[in-house]
């Protein structure tokens, strides 16, 4: 299958091969080309140029962007789409007042997820997931990190990341899954937080191993859930398995999380509302990559995490959705980067780099995916035309994604 995109006004994100992620300054250089084609072959892009050197090439199909610009697609790195129903009442106790820890302490947040779930069957859920999975294909997403968590038993974690893998087999999106056991101390263990520590580590990580059902392991290391003591613990059951680490960290209070991650090895620290100077220097040198999730901070009226202050220490930064049903229920990559922009200063350049390359390295994608690279996946969306690339979080509630395009196939409204 050999797919020819013409006329279109600008390609964003070209990067030569090898590029893993962008840092510090570089974050603000997003090369782009005007009045441009584009190939793809068998699902990856194998060649683009200026529209004054097309000649003729035998294609399957020819797409006309009409002028439209062309971008990788989004790659969300770190999301919860996987949960039974929905939590609006939540949403309403917010509105009356009271916080995130008020909330959970009420038995709702994540134990209200896991309760849900239980009752629910894996075809339940794998067709509520399914919805959202074509919501963010339209948005212009094209990879997606899912996470359990919402099990919080053996056999519901189990059920979760049968759903996920059952999405990477049945969808054109790219799927990278995440165990997150350690996302809340399960209702029967309340009290019992090291035992819930020990089901983990003994029962739940070499059962996740033995089906191959993930690619990372997570922890929710914060206050009022796990200690950097424990996270460290989960950590190592994990590696001892072949998971990498990934660390939910200070999203409440400046917990240690980014430490014992980056002191583990971890591939991604996320969330970060709450960073120090400390944290930062943590991460100066090291291959793990700060996830910022301003949708969360948005929803929950939160504080952003300080990206200019991380971007000035020279570190790259990603953005991701959150996707979940209780702090962050969208998964519209566009409005994350304009959150971005409007919430985090960060430039238009930053906020797509972060959101694409830097996102699609912090499930550690970005040799196939994040950028225009040739040999890279076909993975774009085309937009309705627009001035400049700084008119995508400009615009930030238009629907300008026209057109989407996974493994150099268009995807239609019907397919979706």
């Amino acid at each position: 299958m050999r797919l020819l995109v013409k006329n279109i006004a600008r390609i964003v994100g070209i990067r030569p091969a090898g590029v893993e992620r962008v840092c510090g300054a570089g974050m603000a250089e997003l090369p782009e080309l005007t009045d441009a084609w584009l190939l793809a072959e068998e699902g990856r892009i194998a060649a683009f140029g200026p529209m004054s050197e097309l000649g003729p090439i035998e294609a399957d199909e020819t797409v006309d962007a009409e002028g439209g610009t062309l971008f990788p697609s989004f790659c969300d790195s770190h999301t919860h789409l996987v949960y039974a129903g929905s939590r609006e009442q939540e949403f309403l106790d917010k509105i009356n007042g009271l916080s995130y820890e008020e909330i959970a302490r009420r038995g709702g947040g994540i134990l209200n997820s896991a309760d849900r779930l239980r009752a629910a069957s894996e075809d339940e859920l794998y067709e509520q997931a399914m919805e959202r999975i074509r919501e963010i294909i339209r948005m212009g997403t094209g990879c997606v990190e899912i996470k359990s968590g919402y099990g919080l038993a053996t056999a519901d974690e189990l059920k979760m990341l049968r759903v996920i893998r059952r999405i990477r087999e049945t969808s054109p999106i790219a799927v990278r899954a995440t165990f997150l056991g350690a996302h809340a101390v399960a209702r029967d263990y309340i009290g019992r937080q090291s035992e819930y520590v020990d089901l983990v580590c003994r029962e739940m990580i070499p059962a996740v191993a033995r089906e191959g059902l993930a690619e990372f392991v997570d922890v929710f290391c914060d206050e009022g859930f796990f200690t950097v003591e424990e996270t460290a613990r989960i950590m190592r059951a994990g590696a001892e398995h072949g998971l990498v680490p990934k660390i939910h960290a200070n999203e409440l209070a400046v917990s240690g999380g980014v430490q014992v991650g980056v002191e583990h090895g971890a591939l991604s620290v996320d969330h970060l509302e709450r960073m120090d100077a400390a944290a930062i220097a943590a991460l100066r040198g090291t291959r793990t990559m700060p996830t910022l999730l301003p949708g969360a901070a948005f929803f929950l009226g939160m504080s952003y995490p300080p990206a200019r202050e991380m971007i000035a220490a020279g570190l790259g930064v990603a953005l991701a959705s959150d996707y979940n049903p209780g702090s962050s229920p969208s998964g519209n990559m566009k409005m994350v980067v304009s959150l971005a922009s409007i919430r985090m200063r960060m430039t238009p350049a930053e906020a797509i780099n972060a959101a694409t390359l830097n996102s699609a390295y912090a499930m550690g994608v970005s040799g196939d995916y994040g950028s225009i690279t040739v040999g890279k996946v076909a993975n774009f969306f085309l937009t309705d035309p627009i001035p400049s690339v700084a008119f995508l979080p400009y615009a930030y509630t238009t629907p300008l994604v026209r057109r989407v395009f996974l493994q150099g196939r268009e995807i239609g409204q019907a397919a979706v």
